[in-house]
């Protein structure tokens, strides 16, 4: 037989072997081309975007690399290294190992012999991360539009599922900072359609096992319509939607308060309703901080900073790092242990900066005044006639 009947049969093998789900990989070794250094290549089955391919790893004599094909054109590359490059292939199948060989002498060796391996290897192309969330056999996930039926996460859903699960992971670091037991009344100010409120009502429920009632607030009633019929069909007893606004909504005994995104000044009427029932937890990302550049632009004071404040982009920034700098002084002056970072979100919204504020000891009334003194010096140095949040605790 010529070589391309052996090379034909090799590929109706690799076919098989692929429509069966008994592939494991190929292996192709004495190389003879022209490419310099190539030795070997390695070839395995992975799954990118829930998309078939083959990935190929070339190694040469002092590197490796990789390159992903679709099914189709990895099969066609295959037939071709085998018409003109390497001598020896190996497809290693749960069934068998199918052994293809030019010898130096030109003959041609076809050999099977027994299973190198009885499984197939996970077919992932990143190692799959743990997730607090998982996605599978929560309807609440389906119900919203995240995954199928199956659990399986819609691809123009990636982005929102992996935002909930790093959401899910902050604040799981930020509540085991707490007393155990302490999380016993939730309160998610502009809830939205929901997505966050409902992923941690699951991982209070299902990971740390706590009885802790949940609710969101939504001024939009068909948002609080949609996201209560979804907690009666998901069995989530303790969670509900109810409308309203931050500024209106009487947040008592609140243990975790929760403000993502709200725009300006709701953000401060969110930290005063958590300082005021005294939560144990405050978290907020704050979005559009017109308060404060009003205030700057206003005043014209000359500082330092006037060189870059001069440009309005610079001026936006400038306003939003005072802004949430000085929500972190008031939340120290009412003994909260502040925190800011930055939160990856979404793909629309790629970056945020969350303000946390861990209840902590009473200060002292030396350091509450020179929190004072810092809040005033700031706003003096920008020329802040006043800071809202400031102004709602009368400070």
């Amino acid at each position: 037989m010529p070589v391309s009947e052996y090379t034909e049969q090799f590929i109706t093998a690799l076919k098989e072997s692929l429509n069966a789900a008994t592939f494991v990989k190929i292996s192709l070794g004495n190389y003879k081309g022209a490419e310099e250094a190539l030795k070997q290549l390695l070839i395995r089955k992975v799954v990118i975007k829930r998309e078939d391919k083959l990935a190929f790893t070339y190694r040469y004599k002092t590197r490796d690399v990789v390159k992903n094909y679709g099914i189709d054109e990895a099969i066609d590359l295959i037939a071709g290294y085998l018409e003109n490059g390497f001598k020896i292939a190996t497809l290693f199948t749960t069934e068998n190992d199918l052994i293809l060989e030019e010898l130096n002498n030109g003959k041609i060796v076809w050999r099977k012999g027994k299973a190198s391996s009885e499984a197939a290897p996970s077919v992932y192309h990143d190692k799959e991360k743990s997730r607090l969330i998982k996605p599978d056999s929560k309807s609440y996930l389906t119900e919203l539009k995240i995954t199928d039926t199956d659990g399986k996460v819609f691809k123009n859903a990636q982005d929102k599922f992996r935002q909930i699960n790093h959401y899910i992971e902050i604040l799981s670091s930020l509540i085991k900072e707490l007393p155990e037991g302490t999380i016993k009344k939730v309160v998610d100010m502009g809830s939205g359609k929901g997505y966050l409120t409902f992923a941690l009502y699951d991982y209070l429920y299902s990971v740390l096992k706590l009885e802790s009632e949940v609710t969101g607030v939504e001024y939009r009633q068909d948002m609080v319509d949609l996201c209560n019929q979804v907690a009666v069909k998901s069995a989530f007893d303790k969670l509900n939607f109810v409308q309203g606004t931050i500024e209106d909504y009487q947040a008592e005994h609140v243990n975790l308060l929760i403000a993502l995104h709200a725009c300006d000044t709701a953000t401060d009427d969110a930290i005063y309703k958590g300082i005021k029932a005294d939560a144990e937890l405050i978290v907020v990302a704050p979005c559009c901080h017109k308060q404060i550049r009003r205030e700057i632009e206003k005043s014209k004071v000359k500082n330092d900073v006037s060189f870059l404040t001069k440009y309005g982009i610079f001026l936006e920034r400038q306003a939003e790092m005072v802004t949430d700098g000085i929500r972190a002084l008031i939340l120290e002056y009412f003994g909260y242990k502040t925190k800011v970072f930055e939160f990856i979100s979404d793909a629309h919204t790629p970056k945020n900066v969350l303000v946390v504020g861990v209840k902590g000891k009473v200060h002292s009334a030396e350091r509450k005044a020179e929190i004072l003194q810092k809040i005033k010096a700031s706003k003096e140095y920008f020329g802040i006639g006043y800071h809202h949040l400031e102004r709602l605790l009368e400070l």
